[in-house]
């Protein structure tokens, strides 16, 4: 898939700016983030898909590297109502952090692209004097595979 090539190129070119290689092991372990960019995955979930496609990474390898990714950026840390800490790939291009959507019923979680609060930061910010820089939304609910069981 072009986009997924253009991710690894653009985080290429950052890691390098910043000092690091993206190794051979650091990009099979991107590359399942890129995979699974729906999917928030755990580091155990990604350390077993990793291990599917090469065995020789270990579990610590993939433990340094999001740790890594997450310090630089490439990647960012979500924690939900369930408390698992779970990844996605962070977008360079992106103002603030996305909206997610949370079935409490089956944890499903879905992703809302469009910034929703953009007049509600302004009226904060002029209300309060205070810069916003991000926000971090969840909205709990129940999704239509669970609302029609």
């Amino acid at each position: 898939m072009q986009k997924n090539l253009k991710d690894i190129e653009e985080i290429k070119i950052y890691l390098k700016s910043k000092g690091y290689k993206l190794t051979a092991q650091r990009e099979c372990i991107l590359n399942i983030i890129i995979e699974n960019r729906d999917k928030h995955l755990t580091v155990d979930e990604i350390y077993k898909y990793v291990y599917e496609k090469n065995n020789t990474v270990g579990i610590a390898t993939v433990y340094r590297t999001i740790l890594l990714f997450e310090e630089l950026g490439v990647i960012s840390k979500l924690i939900f109502d369930d408390r698992i800490i779970r990844y996605e790939l962070s977008s360079f291009d992106e103002r603030h952090t996305h909206h997610h959507l949370i079935c409490v019923k089956c944890n499903k979680i879905m992703e809302v692209e469009e910034d929703l609060l953009e007049e509600l930061e302004k009226r904060v910010e002029d209300k309060f004097n205070f810069k916003i820089l991000d926000h971090n939304l969840k909205i709990l609910g129940i999704c239509s595979k669970c609302e029609n069981q």
